[in-house]
């Protein structure tokens, strides 16, 4: 069979031929085709068609100062012009690596030791847990190896990061999660909390519930905790009142280390430059990636506290050689592109920004939600939140899935210019949108998300599904 020339196929065809494309419906897409995005500018998308949309997830939560910022284009030309590649292996490093390294250190909450780069927050939390299992292994602790996750937390698909994603689509049919890997309770309080709970009561039942975990498998036996200060594709799901003093209380008891997974709340997104200060998290390792660049280039990081550094690096006294990295660990280009980046967030104070625009949309997506037919709850924090539906918001049962109801809220948004994501547990729309989002431009989201409910919520009302 010959091979039809590409130069007669469309772009969508080549796409639909070629590319293999990650959390999508595979048989669908061969039907449907790709939507190509040609150009961005601020918080807007065009595409082939020219057609445009408004961005209200950021691409995948990560193009904080929004599209078309020149500085990283030109950052990265004069870099790439300079020196494109080296590497950092065998004491070898390059100055854009350690300019963004010093800045991070100097802006991450607690006491932060060394920084690790990689170019996903997928590979930066399978670092993370190599280097947990290192660490315990130096301090003579070679059982101590188990981490803690939640149900419905997001960190990442890698082997080990996948295994620490407690949403099963992740799960299925790939044989994870991989042992030493165990997921506690999510904090969401709307659908966990025991009736007439306070968030503080629900938060020590959380709490408890991690303590009872942690004692069962045996404290000798479980490293660390991971968590994303405000759940992302889990849900957007906001910690209740307590939530992480009643947890860091169970960790400090059993010596197990806390990683904060900041990918999605760094640099910004809560309207504080990370969310552990939003929550008053004290990380003992912190993972970030998306926002250090806004998503211009790859770049991510594992950091780790100056007490665990000391330790990895007094170890390597006797073991040697630090038998971890990647060819493109510090890539210099995604440095320059961080530098530039981390430039732009402080010089126009992105974070207070997002503090200030986000209490305006938390405001006005409750204003235009709370109380409607279907309407769950509004949830989120700054430039974070979601909205989730259920057939009678009177009795706290989800549609049946086969209705796919955020997926079809989500394709009639594009229909009307916005874009949103149903989120993979339950039927919640996110919002996550560049952190540089206008007043007008949140209250336009919100009018075509309104929209693209009611339209759907009539199609299910016809259908016989939910209130009238």
């Amino acid at each position: 069979m010959s091979v039809q020339p590409t130069h007669n196929l469309s772009v969508e065809e080549l796409d639909k031929q070629s590319v293999f494309h990650p959390f999508t419906a595979l048989a669908q897409h061969m039907e449907t085709g790709p939507r190509i995005m040609v150009s961005g500018e601020g918080v807007t998308l065009k595409d082939r068609q020219g057609r445009e949309y408004i961005d209200a997830l950021a691409g995948l939560w990560c193009v904080n100062i929004g599209y078309g910022r020149t500085e990283i284009a030109e950052a990265v030309d004069r870099q790439i012009r300079q020196l494109p590649y080296y590497h950092s292996f065998a004491s070898m490093g390059t100055e854009p690596a350690a300019y963004v390294a010093d800045r991070l250190k100097r802006m991450l909450p607690g006491d932060m030791g060394r920084v690790f780069f990689g170019l996903s927050g997928s590979d930066a939390n399978d670092t993370q847990v190599k280097l947990v299992w290192y660490y315990n292994n130096l301090r003579g602790r070679p059982n101590k190896k188990k981490i803690i996750a939640r149900k419905r937390g997001y960190h990442g698909v890698t082997v080990a990061a996948g295994s620490l994603t407690g949403l099963p689509v992740l799960h299925n049919a790939f044989d994870l999660p991989v042992d030493r890997i165990l997921h506690t309770a999510t904090p969401h309080y709307y659908w966990n909390a025991e009736p007439g709970m306070s968030e503080e009561e629900f938060s020590r039942s959380c709490a408890e519930e991690l303590d009872a975990l942690i004692e069962r498998e045996g404290p000798d036996t479980v490293a660390a905790f991971i968590a994303e200060p405000v759940m992302g594709a889990g849900g957007v799901i906001v910690p209740p009142k307590g939530y992480f003093e009643e947890v860091q209380k169970v960790l400090r008891k059993h010596d197990v280390l806390l990683i904060a997974d900041e990918v999605i709340c760094g640099f910004g997104r809560l309207g504080r430059m990370f969310g552990s200060q939003v929550f008053d998290i004290e990380p003992d390792m912190v993972t970030i990636a998306k926002g250090i660049t806004s998503g211009y280039v790859p770049l991510s990081a594992s950091v780790v506290s100056e007490p665990m550094w000391q330790v990895i690096m007094e170890g390597s006294k006797e073991l040697g050689v630090f038998g971890h990295g990647y060819t493109y660990t510090a890539h210099p280009v995604s440095c320059a592109a961080a530098v530039a980046n981390l430039d732009i967030i402080e010089a126009e104070k992105l974070d207070q920004r997002a503090a200030e625009t986000g209490r305006y949309m938390q405001e006005l997506l409750r204003e235009t939600f709370e109380g409607e037919p279907m309407i769950a709850e509004v949830r989120g924090v700054g430039l974070i939140a979601a909205v989730e539906l259920v057939p009678d918001p009177a009795v706290k049962k989800p549609f049946d899935p086969s209705l796919k109801v955020a997926g079809r809220i989500a394709a009639k948004a594009l229909d009307h210019g916005l874009i949103t994501r149903a989120l993979p547990n339950g039927d919640s729309l996110a919002f996550s949108p560049p952190l540089v989002i206008s007043r007008d431009e949140i209250a336009q989201c919100v009018e075509r998300l309104a929209r693209s409910i009611a339209e759907i919520r009539d199609e299910l009302t016809r259908d016989g599904v939910g209130q009238a």
